[in-house]
């Protein structure tokens, strides 16, 4: 920017300023209204930072400012002010634009800001006005005081952020940098040790981020194992890394001077010849014509003279931020190192304790913990470096640390997920989360070889911990898997791999020291949750005289409201404040909630909605006069519970795939103990994506440390050697990588990857002599189930290679109502393949849609038919212990085939054994006493003896839960034929007799159901005193199916005497012929009118059925929702899940499941 084109404004301010003649500073009287003016234009300036590259451009911080810190520092408010003024001018560029701009307009300015910046960096640092305040005690400090040192602080933090400028500074190592001659002014200075002082005062603690923040930016160059080698002679160690790679640069540069060599011919020759490469193919079926020299043949390739493919930026590999390491000139380095030595001494343990405590406290800024994770990383590889004290850094060595720093890497990679505009960032903060969570490791190593016992003994435990918990096992697995080149750069992939290495390292150690090593396991089981019903779909309808035998008990809960000995609840509200009905409407649902809570037996509640309902409407006196007593309350409520309310129609049941996705899932985390075993663990490891990243590191072999290429050797190596899964490494980018190693000249400097990629190569080929199909293989990674394929042979686990007569066999359809993956199975006879196989192979052929189509296979034993000979002994041991209190126990323990319970219940119910499940529960003994019936249930009030006993009226036994005499019935169908319903009473009774005298003949029963195909009957049917005889009779009305649903058992002596008797509801239909057989038998009088294709869906809806008291149990299945005709055309629907709803099914056949 021009001088020439600053504001006019600006420019005056900037002249009031005062003048510099020689080395002395002449301050004008208005310099303290203008430094103020400064910082007002500052505050205002537009977002291209115009202000700031004015006063850059006129150096006003080198040619004014600095002078008057320097002779003006005893005029307290003037230097207040140009210390402000300084904080806002130094402080970083990232600061003043909020992020890197994008723009290249906004990236011209932003690189003049830094510009800027670096000039202001060459300017020595002086401190010299801080000493007359920092020696005052903090009892004697005002507020200006503590702002100024705070500022000074932001102002050495500001000069010491300012990045190195690349193009100006190409010193060697030795050589002193900008960053290191301010570095040398702070020691000179004395500023090192304000440092130190503010770090381990016990009255200075709010300065303790602050602190930390300028130690970091301090070493900020340095590397910790270099400067604790300062100042004393290379080891033996270290000589020897130098020699080796030495010897590596010289055998390269012997083998790029032979080749040249080569190249060169004895004499010039101007035709160089024409050559034919056969084995290459040119563009058409002729071999290739190279008409270069022969020396140049090695490096041909199709590619020579392509354009280079365009690689898009969100793949771009992600470069290290750190830039290349040099080494500062030897006294910055040695002042350096006593800087560490005294730091760690008396003010590491301090100030750390004091950063994590405002971190957990969330007392700093943001991102603070960066700086506590490098101070971490740093210093206690500075003392592992320099003399090994544990006690030095003991605040650091606790399981909380690594709890810590775990949930800090975790967080990190979810952010660096979410927020991909500052991905790199992210990344940056992840790999220093990393680097400290290796030098915890790094630390805990070197306690295990302390020669004091405590040390060792503390190390141990700690590593106890370690390993035991799941979350420090799995984060290494985590972070290979979810490595991603395009967003961390190579040098989080080397340290990960070396942190890798040094856990498994001290992992195996530690359990070949044990027997036996129980750890920590975890499992996250999800369980569906669904939505919560109201109060009303839960409690059932009542008859009348139900609701006349629990009026007394709540008429008595009512009672004790009135005298206080039972509380009103408090927190009812008559109305769904959440509904999109507004509320002056829900009046009505107001009053059925009213009545839900009565049937529930909740009289308070009721009492309490009732009259939070007169508070909501009190007009009209729906819910009584505002002055009614309790009594007047209790009618009401009375009334209420006897009333017939209108209710909704209740919801359609949905397919299991949408009710599915309503459901609400929640996963429970279920924390058990197992045995580890170091093995198993390592099998995590043996994953494409594993491999893919130790190859990737494998390629920088040459730019690599000899201990980061040790580190890959041996992880590969472990996957290859220890758990035989080397066909994981077979694949053509590793083979072109070990081409590339084994013709590199330096090879001899890399003996470990050498030979580790002729062992590959061996065991490659020795398999392809067997397995020709591992060529094509080498094209792609493989998994653990490929890699099993490859070695062992593909007919044992592989569904790939289909015989051409298997295919035709997957495609024929099963019989109806039978496993179809397990019918063709059973068809191709052969063992060698899986359900999942089948399914596989036909969703490829294109017959079904996804693997969901298909069931899962049922656990448990696949023994399904009985013989005659089980069927006998299963009889026999019912006899022997039916009087027992355990006959299901008993009949388990002494069955000779080996049944699960839900079968056996199923066969002693088809048999006939017992009628009930429940009758086969585990009884207890109790004393003996009346028999009396649940209230409500449409039995009679009280149970005779002999009924009891187990007689019935005809000298037979009943079962329990049998029909018993009902009166009603009789009251009900004499009521009927009063109101003029003759006509569908005689239709009933008939259906009634005819199924009666048919399960005579037949001696089996199967359900029958009740359609009503005239006019006449279908009203009849939507009678309410005709439904409530029907309920009577052991039918039940239509719930979740349009057709009606047996509840019960109806024997031949129920259906012949069908008004006086009525039965228990339990099964369904299971065969669609009962619906048209029982509609021919019973049905068809000259009542029909129309034929079969004018029957309306309203009759459909109004079916009954009448259960037989025979036949197996029904399985538990999701009721669907189907509507039926009564054409035999159609399917009826059931609950056995062998039902497969063929269009053509004949009463004979058997369609319940094995």
């Amino acid at each position: 920017m021009d001088l020439f084109m600053m504001n006019c404004e600006l420019l005056a301010t900037c002249s009031a300023l005062g003048y510099l003649e020689g080395d002395t500073y002449h301050k004008e009287p208005d310099c303290l209204e203008s430094v103020k003016d400064l910082i007002r234009y500052l505050r205002h300036e537009d977002e291209t930072r115009d202000i700031r590259q004015q006063l850059g451009t006129a150096q006003i911080l080198q040619n004014d400012l600095i002078p008057v810190v320097i002779q003006y520092h005893q005029d307290r408010q003037l230097l207040d002010a140009v210390v402000r003024l300084m904080v806002n001018l130094t402080q970083p560029a990232l600061l003043c634009f909020g992020k890197l701009p994008q723009d290249p307009s906004f990236r011209h300015h932003y690189l003049q800001v830094v510009s800027y910046l670096q000039a202001y960096k060459e300017v020595s640092v002086r401190v010299a006005a801080v000493s007359p305040t920092t020696t005052q005690d903090w009892e004697q400090r005002q507020e200006e005081d503590s702002l100024l040192i705070e500022r000074l602080l932001l102002l050495v933090r500001n000069v010491l952020h300012v990045p190195a400028d690349p193009d100006e500074e190409k010193n060697v190592d030795d050589d002193a940098s900008t960053h290191d001659r301010v570095l040398w002014a702070v020691h000179m200075s004395g500023m090192d040790d304000l440092v130190k002082f503010l770090a381990s005062s016990q009255a200075e603690q709010q300065w303790s981020l602050h602190i930390l923040e300028i130690v970091s930016l301090l070493f900020r160059d340095q590397n910790p194992e270099q400067l604790a080698a300062t100042g004393q002679g290379r080891s033996a160690k270290e000589r020897q890394v130098e020699a080796t790679e030495l010897e590596a640069l010289r055998q390269r540069e012997l083998a790029e001077r032979r080749s040249r060599t080569l190249q060169r011919g004895s004499r010039h020759s101007h035709f160089g010849g024409s050559y034919i490469i056969q084995g290459i193919k040119a563009i058409g079926d002729r071999d290739l014509v190279f008409h270069k020299g022969l020396h140049n043949l090695k490096n041909y390739s199709h590619d020579l003279g392509k354009a280079v493919r365009r690689v898009p930026k969100r793949r771009w590999v992600a470069h290290d931020a750190d830039g290349t390491p040099r080494r500062s000139a030897l006294n910055v380095r040695l002042f350096l190192k006593e800087f560490c030595v005294d730091f760690l001494e008396n003010c590491y343990n301090r100030i750390m304790y004091l950063v994590k405590d405002h971190l957990i406290r969330e007392k700093a800024q943001q991102h603070d913990e960066t700086y506590y994770l490098w101070a971490l990383a740093f210093f206690m590889a500075f003392n592992r470096a320099w003399r090994f004290q544990a006690e030095l850094v003991s605040e650091t060595l606790s399981i909380r640390t690594f709890h810590f720093i775990e949930q800090s890497l975790t967080g990190y990679y979810e952010m660096l997920l979410m927020n991909k505009k500052e991905a790199t960032c992210w990344s940056r903060r992840m790999h220093l989360a990393l680097k400290a969570y290796q030098e915890l490791l790094t630390t805990l190593h070197e306690m295990d070889h302390s020669p004091d016992e405590a040390v060792r003994q503390s190390s141990q435990i700690i590593k106890n911990n370690i390993f035991y918990m799941m979350e420090y096992r799995e984060l290494f697995l985590a972070l290979f898997r979810k490595f991603d080149g395009t967003k961390q750069p190579r040098s989080f992939l080397r340290d990960l791999v070396e942190t890798t290495h040094l856990f498994l390292k001290m992992l195996e150690r530690f359990c070949k020291g044990r027997s036996s090593l129980v750890v920590q396991s975890k499992k996250v089981k999800r369980k569906k949750k669904t939505q919560n019903q109201p109060l009303g779909s839960i409690v059932q309808p009542r008859t009348p005289e139900e609701l006349e035998g629990m009026w007394p008990s709540l008429a008595e809960q009512l009672k004790a409201c009135s005298s206080g000995a039972e509380p009103l609840a408090e927190d009812v509200v008559p109305f769904d404040a959440a509904s999109e009905v507004p509320v002056e409407e829900q009046r009505a649902e107001a009053v059925g909630r009213i009545q839900d809570s009565l049937l529930a037996g909740q009289a308070p509640r009721a009492l309490a909605l009732l009259r939070s309902a007169r508070e909501v409407w009190p007009e009209g006196d729906s819910f009584g006069p505002s002055d009614v007593d309790l009594d007047e309350e209790t009618e009401l409520l009375k009334q209420i519970l006897f009333a017939n309310l209108p209710r909704q129609a209740a919801p359609e049941a949905e397919e299991p795939e949408e009710e599915a996705e309503e459901e609400e899932e929640l996963a429970s985390v279920q924390v058990s103990e197992k045995e580890f075993n170091f093995l198993d663990y390592m099998k995590r490891f043996a994953s494409a994506s594993v491999v893919k990243a130790y190859v990737l590191l494998f390629k920088n072999y040459p730019h690599n440390s000899p201990h980061t290429n040790h580190c890959v050797a041996k992880m590969l190596h472990r996957i290859a050697c220890d758990l035989k899964m080397e066909a994981l490494l077979f694949q053509l980018s590793v083979f072109c990588l070990f081409n590339r190693l084994l013709s590199d000249p330096a090879a001899s400097a890399y003996k470990e990857l050498v030979t580790f990629a002729k062992y590959i190569m061996g065991k490659f080929f020795a398999l392809a002599a067997t397995n020709k199909k591992a060529y094509v293989e080498l094209l792609f990674w493989k998994s653990t189930a490929v890699v099993r394929e490859m070695t062992e042979g593909y007919s044992l686990f592989s569904c790939w290679h289909w015989p051409i007569h298997a295919s035709p066999e997957c495609g024929t359809s099963p019989p109806p109502g039978e496993d179809i993956l397990g019918s063709i199975l059973a068809h191709l006879g052969t063992g060698s393949r899986t359900r999942k196989q089948v399914a596989r192979q036909l969703v490829r052929m294109g017959l079904a849609n996804s693997m969901r189509d298909f069931p899962r296979e049922r656990k448990g034993t696949c023994i399904v038919l009985w013989t005659e000979e089980q069927e006998m002994e299963l009889q026999r041991l019912f006899e022997e212990f039916q009087g027992t209190d355990d006959i299901l126990g008993n009949i388990m323990r002494h069955l000779t085939a080996k049944r699960s319970k839900a079968r056996v219940i199923d066969k002693l119910l088809s048999l006939g054994l017992v009628s009930e499940r429940r009758d086969l529960y585990k009884r207890h003994r109790r004393k003996p006493g009346p028999v009396s019936s649940r209230a409500g249930g449409g039995r009679g009030e009280e149970i005779s003896p002999a009924l009891a006993a187990g007689e019935g009226p005809e000298g037979q036994g009943i079962r329990k839960g049998a029909a018993i005499p009902d009166r009603d019935a009789v009251g009900l169908a004499q009521g009927l034929r009063q109101e003029g319903l003759a006509g569908p009473l005689l239709w009933l009774q008939n259906c009634l007799n005819r199924t009666a005298d048919d399960r005579e003949e037949d001696g089996t029963s199967q359900p029958v159901p009740l359609v009503p195909l005239s006019e006449e009957n279908e009203e009849a049917m939507e009678h309410q005193g005709f439904q409530r005889l029907l309920r009577k009779l052991g039918t039940r009305a239509p719930e979740l199916e349009v057709f009606s649903s047996p509840q019960g058992d109806l024997a031949i002596p129920t259906l012949a005497h069908a008004p006086q008797r009525e039965a228990p509801l339990r099964y369904l239909l299971r065969d669609s012929s009962e619906v048209h057989a029982a509609a021919e038998r019973g049905c068809l009088r000259d009542r029909m009118r129309g034929s079969s294709s004018e029957r309306s869906e309203s009759s459909q809806s109004r079916a009954c059925f009448i259960r037989s008291h025979s036949g197996d149990p029904p399985r538990k299945r999701k009721k669907r929702r189907r509507r039926v005709s009564p054409s035999p055309s159609r399917q009826v629907p059931s609950e056995d899940p062998g039902f497969t709803g063929s269009e053509e099914q004949h009463p004979s056949e058997d369609v319940t499941p094995a």
